[in-house]
């Protein structure tokens, strides 16, 4: 199997490198026979996916340049949290890339529980979908205002009528009052 191997540290003025998690990389795919394709390195953030190298092993996956990408550890991958991680790792698979942690041996589509693997992380990510949509309503329903914009005063429908009775169409009393032609047809159509 052709692997690539993705390492990530968060800064570069620090000191730090990806030479460790390189190292012991290398080592592991070797110790399981595969071919190293490539070796995408990072040294920023794991907060969010536009890191360079990060983004050139997805556009890489897609091509099938490599059939599985072995990491140091999920954090080492992402740490955009739980739904989005999730969804680099359906994205590799939907690819029909498989993955494999170094560090966290569970976390490996390569093997016999592949299957149950990526079904379970599929569930993390549905109940993630969920207890945000909760945590959304939990918030509207404490806070006093409504969600969406605000009703229109009643004097204000009053001028709309007037406007639209006078034969000015909706985008000239769009451009007069301010007020966006789909507001409008809400109170007016």
């Amino acid at each position: 199997m052709r692997a690539a191997i993705y390492a990530r540290v968060s800064t570069k003025d620090k000191g730090q490198t990806n030479e460790n998690q390189l190292r012991e990389l290398r080592d592991f795919a070797q110790r399981l026979g595969y071919s190293i394709y490539k070796e995408y390195t990072d040294q920023e953030s794991g907060g969010n996916a536009e890191r360079p190298q990060f983004q050139q092993l997805f556009a890489d996956a897609h091509q099938r340049r490599f059939d599985v990408v072995l990491f140091w550890a999920l954090d080492r991958f992402s740490r955009e949290g739980v739904t989005e991680t999730l969804n680099h790792l359906q994205r590799l698979t939907a690819a029909g890339v498989q993955f494999k942690s170094f560090t966290e041996q569970y976390l490996d589509s390569t093997g016999l529980f592949r299957d149950a693997i990526i079904g379970f992380l599929a569930a993390i990510a549905k109940q993630e979908r969920v207890r945000f949509s909760e945590r959304i309503k939990t918030g509207q329903a404490r806070s006093s205002k409504k969600p969406g914009r605000p009703a229109l005063a009643p004097e204000v429908i009053a001028e709309l009528r007037r406007l639209r009775s006078t034969g000015l169409s909706f985008k000239k009393i769009q451009a007069a009052t301010g007020i966006p032609v789909a507001t409008m047809h809400k109170y007016l159509v």
